[in-house]
């Protein structure tokens, strides 16, 4: 009969513990989901009638400009990451989405292991990316 009582308390238990695991989970990401969507207003921008490809060496002229080594880039994903050492690490992984004639560029960066959510940063990178952006329009 003891064993019996200290499975139905173990059971019991459980069920509360893990209830309390699920709230407190859903809790923290409806909690994080509007400051995402902030992160993510500023980490994006759409720019019309270019293509994928001129998207994507736009964006790796502009990051080699602002001094980032091009650690990686793939036009079939449309991703491109870079790295600037410059007495810290920075690395910058920009997404390019082709949206019928329109591109949607979302950029992501982070300084060691930390994401960057300063809109600043993102804001001066889009202020250089619009350059190329334009100047990759125009160009044959």
């Amino acid at each position: 009969m003891n064993i019996k009582k200290l499975l139905l308390l173990s059971v019991i238990t459980s069920s509360f513990l893990l209830t309390g695991c699920v709230s407190s989970t859903a809790q923290i990401i409806n909690s994080e989901s509007e400051s995402q969507l902030k992160v993510r207003s500023y980490q994006t921008k759409t720019y019309d009638n270019i293509s994928k490809v001129k998207a994507i060496r736009g964006t790796i002229a502009v990051l080699q400009d602002l001094g980032f080594v091009i650690d990686k880039a793939d036009s079939l994903t449309g991703t491109v990451s870079g790295t600037k050492l410059d007495g810290y690490k920075v690395v910058m992984s920009i997404t390019i989405r082709q949206i019928q004639k329109s591109v949607k560029v979302r950029a992501n960066a982070q300084y060691g292991v930390k994401a960057i959510k300063d809109p600043k940063i993102y804001q001066d990178f889009f202020v250089s990316l619009d350059k190329g952006m334009f100047l990759e329009k125009n160009t044959l």
